[in-house]
């Protein structure tokens, strides 16, 4: 693309008060009322002194600030340029929305935590964000650290990855039909441990599925995690909340004897890296195989604690040359990968349901590209509030793009951005309403209105 020669550009100049940058923010901001953010913040914060007064307003500034692509405070100046202030009521200045969150403790933080879930719900029974929630439920745990630099920020530390930052711990909502959906959100210290209030979390989250699931569903939710999850607190608190778990072990001697029990004819060959289908045997050629044996997890507790299930044992050939001369090994060696599961899945199914738990990555991934690519403040719990602000975003940005069919439900946050929200348009009043002019011949034209109408003509259905 070049510059054009006929008409070159002269000059640049920052005049027009008619000009809003990210004009999808009028239909996110009208989802939101919908469910009633700034009702429910104002409903459950109590947060102190005049810095926390009208606190649903504040709320909505921030998320919306989230959802156009802040990730500090600062950045909350894009809310106040142009005809933002005609076409939305009283959006804060950047330094207000920081004293806000300055006010906050621990307390107010779970205030927040309770606003996010209860608009989960809402945005559940206006759009199709959690379709198929009856059906098969994935439920994924992991945790991720957040960079941060310098020694003000309260809580930061070196973690398992050696980096100095704070803790963030993520449960996530999968079904059939749709991506996943943030249900539960916790940041910790930088030096904490990966399972510490991991079982709290499954136990709230599991409650959130049961209060969103319809009384005829039967299907239990599936727990998914990694190592660094297994132990009886976790597996406990999935139990107790009714669903299965599928988690991974680590390899101690314990686990070592049980794979070592499984006999050469019981490995099933998988779908992996390199295979390849044979279309007359109706089976997979593949140096991957899987196979599984009964297992006991916690012996070392009590007997009522103890958990039966299955080990599903992953195995591929260990090419690390073994010495120097580059030459084969006589015998086939191993890499061994095992998972803890108390599902009825054959070991082929269990292994690549297992799998999938790497979606967590990518919501961890999303979020770091959005909202948290910063802690903003010094202050501990001030980032607590802007992570659950940030999930917040998050879902609400993920309702809306559901909203317009299939074809954005599952991108990522930036993809939705870039197409629904950050659309520049121009403001025209006439008979005291307001006009949107967005750009002709706009690609994602046809998404972006039927988020609109969905929102704003009001015999038309929500869901599209």
């Amino acid at each position: 693309m070049q510059l054009s020669h006929t008409r070159p550009v002269a000059s640049a100049v920052f005049d027009d008060p008619n000009l809003v940058s990210c004009a999808g923010l009028v239909p996110m901001a009208a989802l939101a009322q919908k469910c009633g953010l700034a009702a429910l913040a104002d409903e459950h914060l109590s947060v102190p002194t005049d810095k926390g007064s009208n606190a649903g307003a504040k709320v909505s500034c921030l998320v919306a600030g989230m959802v156009a692509g802040a990730d500090s405070i600062d950045d909350m100046a894009l809310l106040r340029h142009g005809a933002m202030g005609t076409v939305f009521e009283r959006p804060y200045a950047p330094s207000t929305l920081g004293s806000f969150l300055r006010e906050f403790a621990f307390g107010h933080v779970r205030q927040l935590d309770a606003v996010a879930a209860r608009l989960l719900a809402r945005l559940h029974a206006r759009t199709p964000l959690l379709a198929g929630i009856d059906g098969p439920v994935l439920v994924d745990v992991d945790d991720t650290i957040i960079e941060v630099h310098g020694y003000a920020k309260q809580g930061s530390g070196y973690g398992y990855s050696g980096v100095r930052g704070l803790n963030a711990l993520i449960a996530t909502v999968t079904t059939e039909h749709g991506a996943p959906v943030i249900t539960g959100q916790r940041l910790r210290k930088g030096s904490c441990g990966s399972p510490r209030g991991a079982g709290r979390i499954i136990g709230d989250t599991l409650a959130t599925v049961k209060r969103l699931r319809s009384p005829e569903a039967t299907a239990r939710p599936l727990l998914r995690a990694d190592s660094a999850f297994y132990g009886y607190p976790t597996v406990a608190a999935a139990l107790r909340g009714g669903a299965d778990v599928s988690i991974t072990v680590r390899l101690d001697p314990k686990v070592k004897a049980a794979i070592a029990e499984i006999g050469e004819h019981a490995w099933t060959p998988i779908e992996y890296t390199d295979a390849i289908f044979e279309e007359s045997t109706h089976r997979w050629i593949s140096r991957a195989e899987v196979a599984e044996i009964g297992f006991t997890a916690f012996t070392s507790r009590k007997a009522s604690e103890q958990v039966r299930g299955r080990l599903v044992v992953r195995r591929i050939p260990d090419l690390t040359p073994s010495g120097n001369d580059g030459q084969q090994s006589l015998f086939d060696t191993w890499r061994f990968h095992a998972f803890f599961t108390t599902t009825d899945d054959d070991s082929v199914t269990a292994d690549k349901t297992h799998r999938g738990h790497a979606i967590i990555e990518a919501v961890h991934a999303d979020l770091k590209d959005s909202a948290l690519a910063h802690l903003p403040s010094g202050r501990f719990n001030a980032n607590a509030a802007w992570l659950v602000l940030a999930v917040i975003a998050f879902n609400l940005t993920r309702a809306a793009a559901t909203i317009t069919g299939p074809a954005l439900a599952k991108s990522r946050t930036a993809t939705i951005r870039r197409t629904l929200i950050t659309v520049p348009a121009r403001i025209a009043s006439s008979a005291r309403r307001l006009t949107l002019h967005l750009p002709r011949d706009w690609p994602w034209e046809m998404a972006w209105n039927t988020l609109f109408r969905n929102l704003f003509q009001r015999h038309r259905p929500l869901i599209a």
